[in-house]
């Protein structure tokens, strides 16, 4: 008796220290197996098999006075089919086989051991989880769970003397089937999305005192077995077992992935804000930059409409009219009538007779000079306009003849210039051979043609 205890202590002391190591399961797993709040069952796995290595043994907690003083405890095996309804419960189908085995009975008789082969014990049980969640882990790494149901178990008693040899006994050697109810309890522990450990003892009490071949005091036997195995959740590996799966931890999920993602919508709302304020800085700035280049290119200190940055003549008086440079216009004098004379034909006309330029160039001789200073005198003074048109004869190329006119035109304003007359009311112009007054086949006609007419108004 004290032999089981103490194995039964042992078993419990483990599977204590086991639910410690498994229970730290990493966030990653949880990750891996969330499943929304509130889903169908469609969305887990339901359905599982399991095999498992068993100790059988006559010795249950929940005797009396015993048949036997010994009870060995042999090797037995099973394996089971379960499918979870809910989170905390399912419905688990179970086949066992072992063998069972006592010496020295209670009371003396002529036989001293019995060894009772249980063929088969198949049974229907509802199996309760207990608890799947883990308030320190995202995910609990054990499920402690109890089971009760019923079933049937085929089995056959023998008994043997001190000689070993079997002896008569109540029903000994028979073969006999009858009804049992299981009573367990155990642990899982989860390994990986599909594998789980699964430790469990189960109390089988039987419907007679027929299991081990020996008949007293009309109490009901009982045998029992510890176990461990492998559970093996079937479905696709995407789908978190039912059983295993920490509802309270799929709704902690639920609200850290949308906290988390309103935390990012507040972090993208806070940047993007943090950008229109810097890119309103950058406009702000900006303006300020070209406000200080419009007031360079606005102000007006002297006030005479022209910006500072365009006056050339700053700093004029008010109310001095000036032009776009910001310079005073000249004053206007007044518009006194001048009329040509006869006499200032006469100067125009002398100059004409007397102007002679060097062969082939626009080279005034000086014997010209009296003559043509007596016309910049007239111009300074009546403030006449004079126009000059070159022309020559038809000795050379038209595009020669054309710029020695021309050439011969303007160096007679640029002499009458250096003279003191106004350059914009002298306008000189070269006609080439084009306006010939006399004809090109004589020398004297040619002389003729080669000429600058002045026209004074």
């Amino acid at each position: 008796m004290k032999l089981h205890l103490n194995k039964a202590s042992l078993l419990v002391s483990g599977l204590l220290m086991g639910s410690k190591l498994f229970a730290q399961t990493p966030d990653s797993v949880a990750t891996a197996t969330y499943v929304k709040p509130f889903s169908p069952v469609s969305s887990f796995r339901t359905w599982s098999i399991g095999l498992y290595g068993a100790s059988p043994s006559f010795y249950t907690p929940f005797q009396g006075k015993e048949d036997w003083h010994t009870q060995k405890i042999n090797f037995g095996y099973g394996a089971y089919i379960k499918n979870q309804i809910w989170h905390s419960f399912g419905i688990q189908a179970n086949f066992f086989r072992g063998q069972l085995e006592g010496t020295d009975p209670a009371l003396g008789t002529a036989f001293n051991r019995v060894k009772t082969d249980v063929n088969y014990a198949v049974d229907l049980t509802g199996v309760f989880t207990l608890a799947n969640i883990s308030w320190s882990n995202q995910q609990g790494g054990m499920q402690p769970y109890m089971l009760a149901g019923g079933g049937f178990a085929g089995y056959k008693p023998t008994l043997y003397n001190a000689s070993g040899a079997a002896t008569p006994g109540y029903r000994n050697g028979s073969n006999i089937s009858e009804f049992y109810v299981p009573v367990g309890v155990g642990l899982k522990f989860n390994v990986s999305p599909s594998i789980n450990i699964d430790l469990g003892y189960t109390v089988n009490f039987m419907h007679s005192d027929n299991l081990d071949g020996y008949t007293t005091g009309g109490n009901y036997d009982q045998f029992s077995y510890g176990h461990i195995g492998l559970e093996f959740a079937l479905g696709k590996r995407s789908k978190p077992q039912l059983a295993t799966h920490n509802p309270v931890a799929s709704m902690r999920t639920e609200y850290t992935t949308k906290e988390i993602a309103l935390q990012n919508m507040i972090d993208a709302e806070k940047a993007r804000n943090e950008q229109l304020r810097n890119d309103l800085n950058t406009t702000n700035a900006n303006l300020a930059a070209t406000n200080a280049n419009l007031a360079k290119f606005t102000m007006d200190s002297d006030g005479d409409g022209v910006p500072d940055f365009f006056d050339k003549c700053p700093n004029t008086p008010a109310g001095t009219k000036v032009d776009g440079s910001g310079c005073p216009l000249p004053v206007a004098k007044p518009d006194v009538k001048v009329y040509v004379t006869e006499a200032d034909k006469k100067i125009v006309k002398e100059a004409i007779q007397n102007l002679e330029f060097d062969f082939g160039k626009a080279t005034i001789r000086a014997k010209s000079f009296p003559s043509l200073e007596r016309v910049a005198q007239l111009l300074v003074e009546k403030n006449f306009s004079l126009k000059l048109a070159g022309h020559t004869d038809n000795v050379g190329s038209d595009e020669a003849n054309m710029k020695l006119s021309k050439d011969r035109a303007e160096s007679v304003k640029s002499f009458l210039v250096s003279k003191g007359a106004n350059p914009s009311r002298i306008e000189a112009t070269g006609y080439g051979e084009t306006q010939p007054i006399a004809t090109n086949k004589t020398a004297a006609g040619r002389q003729q043609n080669r000429r600058v007419e002045f026209t004074l108004f």
